[in-house]
């Protein structure tokens, strides 16, 4: 197929003028820099991620059939030489119509400056020989200028990195998986969810865990006084939870009004606390009451939901270190059986929420727990769930910073999640699976349990199930991946090139019990679009998420797109 960068480049044109946006806008809806949007949109530079340039289409409103006119034109675009594409001399954007409010733009030298857009024809047009020595001595100019500026740009996203950074800073080419390991078993407590209903029912679909929050059963509503407890829904959620054999993670916060008067509130109506307890030899009598009731009944407890997020928690961190301290003593010796996990951290994207982290770290909060709670989301619920190794990475440099390795469980999400609309079903289904598989692929970070969020509620972007209803189709997906995995050994993960598929593509490979011996197999997805592949010569079976599967031979052609599916080798 011929290159045809023009045509791409007309085409995010086109979105673009449409939609009525900047490319500050844009670029603030898909998490990318102004000169980096800039430079895609006028076709001085294509992505290496077709993913990058879904989000700037779908930020300009583009539909279904617009994004599969994009996909051939970014395969078939070269990719330029990133110290190649800068033209300090582009001026100002054309004005464009009205658009929300917009926050600051970054400083003056905190980004390169935007290229000049081409012609809309796909031949280039030729500046007159001065205009070229003038655009050359504007981008010396611009380089001396550049050349004393400090950035501090946490997060561009892979792309706008790879187009911004120097020929020399070209990454290292690795063929082979992100990772390998000896198999390791697939537990089944890995597939978490977080229940979000007090009546005691559970999932009416395959689980493998539970956790306690938006259930009801917050410090503040069984703790009603210094000496009075109500357990009544705790109860009747761990009876449940033990019918259906189901380990539950109890997760606290939310401190009774009675016991911090003058402190500020907590976004629950009960008039719970953000702030501890005035003495927390009242968190001592409530960590005391509750374990010592649900001892060998509870399998884990998380110390506090939030816990960098004021509206959750807005006392000190050296308060939180000690209540850690004396939560974590009263657990193990109460009930040396139970898993301490340390208080959930989120906003984990902000620099904010990192610092938070950093500072639990270093005054040694970590040391009391058997494992670190975070919050895994995307930046967006349209985002794909792949994103996501974005943060695990974050995270893992910040524990690595601090001198430490705990076990992660990912235990919520974003604060915000009921505010964001609902994806459609195939979206819902896909990104769903998706979610738990994101984990295994970031395995080498510690991640060893996936609480998804939630069940039983419905004012989320992915429902599984309403309490009462009947399983959705995302939640069927869901159970069929862990049927998939039953018994299952995960021995290496990886994407793209260096792992031998399409730069869209992913996969996990396993070794999975049959009737006939334990065999290879892979799961295989796309984060967007369709690729076609040929199957290898030992593959014998292609398993689908509707739960059918269908002979596959080797060198036969199978289309993967963005639902999982699993191929079944004869070999090992």
């Amino acid at each position: 197929m011929p290159h045809r960068p023009g045509e791409l480049a007309a085409l995010l044109t086109a979105l673009k003028d449409r939609s009525g946006l900047s490319y500050a806008r844009i670029g603030q809806k898909t998490n990318l820099s102004k000169s980096a949007v800039h430079r895609f949109v006028a076709g001085a530079a294509v992505p290496q991620d077709f993913g990058t340039v879904e989000r700037i289409a779908t930020a300009c409103g583009a539909d279904r059939d617009e994004l599969d006119r994009l996909y051939p034109l970014w395969a078939a675009a070269p990719r330029q030489d990133p110290a190649a594409i800068a033209d300090p001399a582009a001026g100002p954007e054309p004005a464009a119509g009205p658009e929300p409010a917009a926050g600051p733009e970054p400083a003056a030298g905190s980004e390169p400056a935007a290229t000049a857009a081409p012609a809309a024809s796909s031949k280039a047009a030729v500046a007159p020989a001065p205009r070229r020595l003038a655009l050359y001595a504007g981008l010396a100019a611009a380089l001396l200028v550049l050349a004393g500026a400090v950035t501090a740009v946490w997060w561009r996203g892979r792309e706008d990195r790879q187009q911004t950074a120097p020929p020399s800073a070209t990454p290292q080419w690795i063929s082979g998986p992100s990772w390998t390991l000896p198999a390791r078993p697939v537990p089944p407590e890995y597939f978490g969810v977080t229940i979000n209903s007090g009546t005691g029912h559970m999932p009416g679909f395959t689980v493998g865990a539970v956790r306690l929050w938006d259930s009801e059963t917050r410090w503040s509503r069984v703790h009603l006084a210094r000496d009075r407890f109500d357990w009544t829904i705790l109860d009747r959620l761990v009876d449940g939870a033990a019918a259906a054999r189901l380990p539950v993670l109890y997760t606290m916060g939310g401190t009774p009004a009675w016991a911090a008067p003058n402190g500020k509130r907590s976004v629950y109506p009960d008039n719970a606390k953000s702030s501890p307890p005035d003495d927390l030899a009242v968190w001592d009598a409530y960590v005391s009451a509750l374990v010592g009731r649900y001892k060998g009944r509870i399998a884990a407890y998380e110390l506090w939901v939030l816990a960098n997020d004021a509206r959750m928690y807005s006392g000190s961190v050296e308060t939180l270190v000690e209540m850690t301290r004396r939560g974590s003593a009263i657990i193990r010796a109460t009930d040396p059986a139970a898993t301490v996990v340390c208080p959930g951290m989120g906003n984990l994207w902000s620099a904010e929420g990192q610092q938070v982290l950093r500072e639990f770290a270093r005054l040694g909060g970590y040391e009391y727990c058997h494992a670190a709670a975070v919050k895994l989301h995307q930046r967006s619920p349209e985002d794909p769930p792949e994103t996501m190794l974005e943060l695990t990475t974050q995270i893992d440099r910040l524990f690595h910073e601090a001198g430490l390795h705990p076990p992660l469980w990912n235990t919520g999400t974003t604060y915000e999640i009921p505010l964001e609309g609902q994806l459609d079903r195939a979206r819902a289904r896909d990104y769903a699976v998706r979610f738990y598989l994101v984990g295994l692929l970031a395995r080498t970070t510690n991640l060893n349990r996936m609480y998804f969020y939630n069940w039983g509620g419905t004012k989320i972007p992915i429902v599984l199930q309403a309490d009462e209803g009947e399983p959705t189709e995302a939640a069927l997906a869901v159970q069929q991946l862990q049927r998939w995995l039953a018994g299952a050994q995960i021995r290496s993960c990886g994407h793209g090139q260096p792992a031998g598929l399409p730069e869209h593509a992913w996969q996990c490979e396993f070794v999975v019990p049959t009737p006939a011996g334990n065999r290879r197999a892979v799961i295989r997805w796309t984060h967007t679009g369709s690729v076609r592949l040929h199957a290898e010569a030992t593959a014998e079976a292609l398993l689908r998420l509707d739960g059918t599967t269908e002979p596959l031979a080797g060198g036969a052609e199978l289309t993967l797109t963005e639902t999982p599916v699993m191929i079944r080798y004869s070999d090992l």
